[in-house]
């Protein structure tokens, strides 16, 4: 009697249906009610003060199993002719008056398109459906009910496969990161004194902080790199101020009975927020602006619990710093200084390896490069030392003493930006042999561009520092034409700091997983970025290697904080080796099987030997990385990564290994030389070098990139040609021209030297 009283009802009132089936069963009814779209990305100097709209091409939709009520709807009524039934869908589908109904319930064109799909495909190939929706499609078939009483159903079924359009109020609040001065109540429970040191690179405004660093009873460095926190612990330790050492892959504490030392030097994302100290440096300040890493610099300036935080950079921060702290009631007082030896720009340039002399440092913006001038040295019977990014720390501390000792042959230093911050080097010319450098945009893309003011200050400023034996520096280019672009990129003031960086918290993203239990981590971010409201004084920072890693293990059984966890490692998503290790620590991790020292052995071939190739040392600087990672995974689980200190001697082992090989390095080039099916390819290097600038600079970016791939008659090289082509700095057309005069050029040196 109860069912067909209820029949009863739904037959009689579909209007009462309308509006207790618009929600699913057991949601309290409200709606956000908010009107979903497309939206750009959020801009950096708007000030957000209305929700934001979300951008719903990330709205996936989750697989729902839905539960008939068994054969009731048809008992009660009778079975439903699908063909039927289909037409009726889709005349609901094309009602405009149904289309505005439900982008106001939350569902945009995309959406809705999404959502109706799914439902037509749930009605008509379904065996059975629940009682109430088969007996209004059934009363819609005999003519007894109106199209429109399937709204309802609709929506319930939209918000199943859309959960996020039940929960965006809450969404909106989380990722609320409009003041995040509020998230650490320990610093705002002290009234902390700013100090900003500003000036250019060897002004000693470091210096200054570190003075007081070491005078306060307490205190905390916190630097960009493990390079300086190496320093800053040596130093302090030096003077009798026990210094630990923290790092993501390393943990020094200097105490013999174990106890935390009152001062410790670490990287800026190791710094802790919520121990209190006297005095805290936070050096590069301008860094804050990193798309990638700002948000270290933005969590320990409104973070750090100091009485006094010193912070060292440039100048072009001082305006937003002090704009920033008014956030928190901070004032900010400004010490500037100047450059304590003075660098000049040369009128010439260098045009030709034989006009090198002892000091000077070629700047190289990829490996490649380094590898080829390095060999061009050579061939000259010089002797240069090589710094890279990818070269581990004690490789890199080696070649920079190699090259700092007066008594030692090497005189020449080829490196990339690696040598900006961090080492001391003895330069007495900075030597750039190119202007423009692979950089990732806002979006996370790579493009090619012409350095910064402040990349070629930094770099340049690394010729005549003040601890070295050359007491004036100076700086040029290797081709005449680079130099008035030089000049013109020095000459210009520094792009002042704007904004600062921000990144969703682990547990912001859990309360988005309690909301979007089905969305994978990968979406998670992009909904919570999509949502994020920040004010005109912050950003989100780029989170393309996050979700590279996320995607990476999406597929392996890891609870969510662990998978965040793994996704912040630091890893460079362009070496294949060390992500696909990456991938195989997390498959070990989530079947609970500790990664012991024997596993890693097993898998990185331990041991290994010199490297006999360029190959070689690539695959080994790889494996140190690996290494890295173990390290950094072993002080967040410390169960499952329980070999850290034999990990440790094997990376030192290999530290070594791969010194030898960088000590190597020219005979690994001319080994792969011989083993290339061009060997000669890389005489025609420094020429390359040339062109890949100047055209750069000449003739534009990426834009000619499709255009100069589509031309397929590329009968130069491969290694010179296509490569200029595909990277669009050259076109077809330019490419036969300077073969031509190639050509003639060596013709003509042949004929001369006949004459001879």
């Amino acid at each position: 009697m109860a069912l067909n009283r209820c029949v009863y009802l739904l037959r009689r009132r579909p209007g009462s249906l309308l509006r207790c089936a618009a929600a699913p069963p057991g949601h309290s009814g409200s709606s956000s009610g908010v009107l979903l779209g497309f939206a750009p990305p959020l801009s950096r100097s708007s000030s957000e003060k209305t929700p934001r709209v979300p951008v719903t091409s990330l709205f996936v939709p989750v697989a729902v199993k839905s539960k008939g009520d068994g054969a009731v709807g048809a008992e009660l009524t009778q079975p439903l002719d699908k063909s039927e039934i289909l037409k009726i869908l889709n005349k609901f589908y094309k009602r405009k008056e149904i289309q505005k109904l439900a982008s106001d319930s939350g569902l945009d064109a995309r959406l809705f398109h999404l959502a109706f799909i799914s439902f037509r495909k749930h009605v008509v190939e379904k065996d059975t459906l629940a009682a109430d929706l088969h007996i209004i499609l059934s009363d819609i078939c005999c003519g007894a009910g109106h199209l429109d009483d399937i709204f309802p159903y609709f929506m319930r079924h939209a918000r199943q496969i859309f959960p996020m359009l039940d929960c965006m109020d809450d969404l909106r609040k989380i990722s609320d990161l409009r003041v995040p001065a509020n998230w650490y109540p320990e610093a705002r429970a002290i009234q902390r004194k700013i100090i900003f040191h500003a000036g250019p690179t060897n002004s000693g405004k470091t210096y200054h902080a570190i003075q007081r660093y070491l005078e306060a009873k307490s205190g905390v460095y916190c630097g960009p790199l493990k390079l300086l926190a190496h320093e800053i612990s040596e130093k302090s330790n030096a003077a009798g101020v026990p210094c630990d050492l923290v790092t993501g892959e390393e943990r020094t504490v200097v105490n013999l009975d174990g106890k935390p030392a009152n001062h410790i030097a670490c990287t800026i994302e190791m710094c802790s927020v919520t121990t209190p100290c006297e005095v805290a440096v936070i050096d590069e300040i301008q860094m804050i602006k990193d798309l990638a890493r700002g948000w270290a610099w933005t969590r320990a300036l409104l973070g750090l619990c100091a009485k006094e935080i010193h912070v060292c950079g440039e100048a072009a921060a001082i305006n937003f710093i002090t704009e920033l702290m008014l956030t928190t009631g901070e004032e900010v007082e400004v010490h500037n200084y100047e450059r304590l030896t003075p660098f000049s720009i040369s009128d010439r340039a260098v045009e030709n390896l034989d006009n090198l002399q002892p000091g000077d440092c070629i700047v190289c913006f990829s490996k490649n490069d380094i590898y080829s001038v390095s060999r061009q040295i050579e061939v000259r019977g010089l002797e240069c030392a090589v710094i890279y990014g990818s070269l581990p720390p004690g490789t890199k501390l080696a070649q920079a003493k190699k090259f700092n000792d007066q008594d030692d042959p090497c005189k020449i230093l080829v490196a990339t930006d690696a040598i900006g911050m961090g080492l001391n080097l003895s330069i007495r010319r900075i030597i750039f042999n190119s202007l423009v450098k692979h950089n990732v945009n806002e979006k996370g893309e790579k493009e090619l561009s012409t350095i910064t003011t402040s990349q070629a200050l930094q770099i340049a400023g690394r010729a005549g520092r003040f601890s070295s034996v050359f007491k004036e520096g100076m700086v040029t280019t290797m081709y005449r034409d680079d130099l008035p672009v030089l000049k013109e990129i020095l000459g210009r003031s520094v792009d002042p700091v704007e904004a600062a960086g921000l990144h969703p918290t682990a547990e912001q993203i859990e309360m988005f997983a309690y909301h979007l239990p089905e969305a994978t981590l990968s979406n998670l971010i992009d909904i919570f970025v999509s949502l994020a409201q920040v004010d005109g004084l912050y950003f989100v920072c780029n989170i393309e290697d996050f979700k590279f890693l996320a995607d990476i293990i999406q597929h392996i059984p890891l609870n969510l904080r662990s998978r965040y966890v793994f996704c912040t490692a630091p890893i460079n998503r362009k070496q294949p080796y060390v992500c696909t290790s990456f991938l195989k620590f997390a498959r070990q991790f989530s079947r609970d099987e500790p990664l012991t020292f024997d596993w890693v052995c097993r898998h990185i071939s331990w041991p290994l030997v010199a490297p006999k190739n360029i190959k070689d040392l690539v695959h080994l600087e790889a494996v140190h990385d690996v290494l890295d990672l173990y390290l950094w995974l072993s002080y967040r689980f410390m169960d499952m990564f329980p070999d850290a200190n034999l990990i440790r001697e094997i990376q030192q082992e290999l530290d070594a290994i791969i010194q030898i090989g960088v000590r190597n390095i020219t005979r690994l080039i001319r080994t792969a030389e011989a083993q290339s099916p061009n060997p000669g390819s890389e005489s025609k290097t420094p020429g390359q070098r040339h062109l890949s600038s100047s055209l750069a600079l000449r003739r534009g970016r990426a834009s000619k990139v499709q255009a100069a791939k589509k031309e397929s008659d590329v009968t130069t090289d491969p290694s010179l040609g296509s490569r200029l082509v595909q990277e669009g700095l050259l076109t077809q057309e330019l490419l036969q021209q300077l073969q031509k005069e190639w050509s003639g050029n060596l013709h003509r040196g042949t004929a001369h030297k006949k004459k001879k």
